[in-house]
Parts: structure tokens; sequence; C-alpha cells
């Protein structure tokens, strides 16, 4: 067990900070910057982003995107917390962003650890591509293989093909629904286009892919 800090100099960190949902200092920095934050914050089961603006009375959310409208606005049939699910709602963010006149926004991911091939990366990755710059280092983006699904629809053929229990078991949940998860990059590549095709008037303006 870590022992409890003590002396008097000692501060006891702030509630968020203790509770592993905020870093002050990170926080700061990205206020300072006077520009946006491309905020990316991920559960169990979803993705959230938003842009945000600080303000002297709070943040202030310009734009923002919740996973669950994948599948209630644009037919979404798989997961709404993988990798495609991450970079369809970072795009879906980012152009609402673009459309409220947002062009540049520095990334904030909290405490999640930046792994390359991260979901939170992928949200980033939506952004750039769409056109809203948010810095990104090089090579921590995930492949385009994974963004559109390949890695579980490769996974889900060979269980199905080899371990069909655990394929049932596993993609229980597509297979209740009526989805192939073997189809998923082709669905993923679908839904991509439902949305860029609602946006295209901003994709175009802002310069994106």
């Amino acid at each position: 067990m870590t022992a409890m800090g003590r002396g008097p100099r000692y501060k006891v960190p702030r509630r968020r900070r203790r509770e592993g949902k905020t870093n002050y200092y990170k926080r700061y920095r990205m206020i300072l910057s006077g520009h946006p934050r491309f905020v990316v914050r991920k559960t169990l089961k979803y993705i959230i982003v938003q842009i945000v603006k600080a303000a002297p009375e709070g943040d202030k959310v310009i734009a923002a995107a919740h996973s669950r409208e994948l599948v209630k606005k644009y037919g979404w049939k798989a997961g709404t917390g993988n990798t495609p699910a991450a970079y369809l709602t970072g795009m879906l963010a980012a152009l609402r962003a673009l459309k409220a006149g947002v062009k540049y926004a520095v990334p904030d991911i909290g405490l999640h650890e930046p792994r390359r091939g991260a979901r939170v990366f992928a949200a980033i990755k939506a952004a750039n591509d769409v056109g809203l710059k948010v810095p990104m280092g090089d090579g921590v983006a995930p492949s385009k293989e994974r963004i559109r699904g390949e890695h579980i629809a490769l996974w889900a053929k060979t269980l199905r093909e080899t371990s069909p229990e655990l394929y049932e078991r596993l993609f229980s949940k597509y297979i209740s629904s009526g989805f192939d998860p073997v189809m998923l990059p082709q669905h993923f590549e679908s839904v991509y286009k439902q949305i860029m095709e609602e946006y295209r008037g901003v994709v175009a303006e802002g310069g994106g892919e």
C-alpha cells in the first residue's frame, strides 16, 4: 500500500485528479493555447467526442458526437466502442465543428494512455482527414485496415470456421441483430459515405479528403 502524503506543504489533489479523471497541468497548458480542445473520451461501450472552448464561466461545447448516434441516425450495426466507431464518431464531431467555423483544435485525450493505434487516435485521424487540423504524432493512428474493421472481420471469419461456439458467444450481439461481422469493412464504408454525403458542403469548404 502506498504511503499517504503528509507534512505542512502537502496538498490533497483535486477530486477529479484523485479519481483519475483530469490532469489539471495538461488542461492548464491546453487552455493557455487559446485554441478549442478536441476532447476524446471512451467508456466500455461508447466513444464520445467534443470540441470544447474554455470560457470564464466554464467550458463551452461547440460541437459533439456520440457513437450511439451512429446506430440511431446512420444505421450502424456493429459495436459502438470499437476502432471503426471511434473513427466515425470523431469524423462526425469534426464535421460539425467545421460547420461551426472551427478550423483547428488541440488534442485532449484526458488520462487515456497514448498507445499507438489507440481508439482515441482513430477519432483524431478522422478529424484531420475531413479538414479539421488536430496535431497528432507520426505513426500513432490506427492503420486504414483497422479503421475499416478488417481485423474484426478476419477474427470473426476465423472463429466461425474453427470455433463456432466461441464465435456465437463473442459475436452474439452482431448475430442477434442479423448482421454478419465479416461484412464490417463494407458496412463501415457505407456509413462513412452516408455521413460524408450529409456534410458534403462542409468537407469541400474545409478541404478534407
